[in-house]
């Protein structure tokens, strides 16, 4: 796809977000929002995926480990064609299978259950050492939050991940700054985050999360490293592409009104509608 089109199902994706959001009456937009363009690259040009055969053998993983931000993953899956974008008014109410976190038992393209924050990256860990064993040639992926560095179980699984030298595994940092008590550089501080990284012998990469080029640089890139695990820390804006969830912490976990709805709406239209042009 190209970058145009890229950042056209981008956009679609974050009214996916809102939508679904809006609809549930709860959920967490900010992370979501901040993470739409990761999770656009990974669908839409990055992983080897097939929405018509979501359990096919040689599919790449991808591991939510954020499990919160469904929201964003959902929006994606459906805009990939993995299931209707309708079923997305129908995330969290009692009887839908898109639930508050992911649940591989009953979503098309999830691969594994999330949302105890640390544990996702364990799985994708597991499932990188896994395609190792077998010789199989599948990438993984897991997408972490800043704030979930602060859990000590990311940092076991990095070590494990730099031992085993996994070059077939790629996790991502959405290094928005914002967790649900305010900047993590006030909440308990994981900065350097790459030097962190770097000390765990992982193979560093950081980038802007929200600029389509310097995210498809950076996944070309993983794919040249050999040995050593990959971290790509994405520099992203908490709530990304509606201007009043924007940088505020407030909309990490909570759904906007049928005004805010509206406006958040129209401004995602007006930037479809910009995109178009170009």
């Amino acid at each position: 796809m190209s970058k145009r089109a890229l950042e056209m199902a981008a956009n679609e994706v974050r009214k996916g977000i809102v939508t679904a959001v809006h609809a549930a009456k709860a959920g967490h937009p900010g992370g979501s929002l901040s993470a739409a363009d990761m999770f656009t690259y990974l669908y839409f040009a990055e992983m080897n995926i097939d929405p018509k055969e979501p359990k096919k053998a040689d599919r790449d993983r991808f591991v939510l480990s954020k499990g919160h931000t469904a929201p964003g993953f959902y929006s994606v899956l459906a805009e990939r064609g993995f299931f209707s974008k309708e079923d997305l008014k129908t995330l969290r109410k009692l009887g839908s299978y898109l639930q508050g976190h992911p649940d591989m038992k009953h979503i098309p393209g999830v691969d594994m259950s999330s949302g105890s924050l640390g544990q996702g990256i364990s799985a994708a860990v597991g499932m990188a050492i896994s395609a190792k064993m077998s010789g199989d040639s599948y990438r993984v992926y897991t997408l972490l939050g800043d704030g979930e560095l602060e859990e000590g179980q990311v940092w076991e699984a990095s070590m494990l991940a730099a031992h085993k030298k996994l070059d077939n595994l790629v996790v991502i940092v959405d290094n928005n700054n914002l967790q649900i008590d305010g900047a993590i550089s006030e909440v308990n501080s994981p900065y350097p985050i790459d030097r962190k990284f770097e000390a765990f012998n992982f193979h560093v990469i950081c980038i802007d999360g929200n600029n389509m080029d310097e995210i498809a640089e950076a996944f070309a890139k993983a794919r040249t490293i050999k040995g050593q695990p990959v971290a790509i820390i994405a520099k992203t804006v908490k709530g990304k592409g509606v201007s009043f969830m924007e940088n505020q912490a407030a909309w990490h976990g909570k759904a906007p009104n049928d005004e805010q709805y509206q406006v958040a709406m129209e401004e995602l239209e007006q930037e479809g509608e910009a995109l178009c042009q170009r």
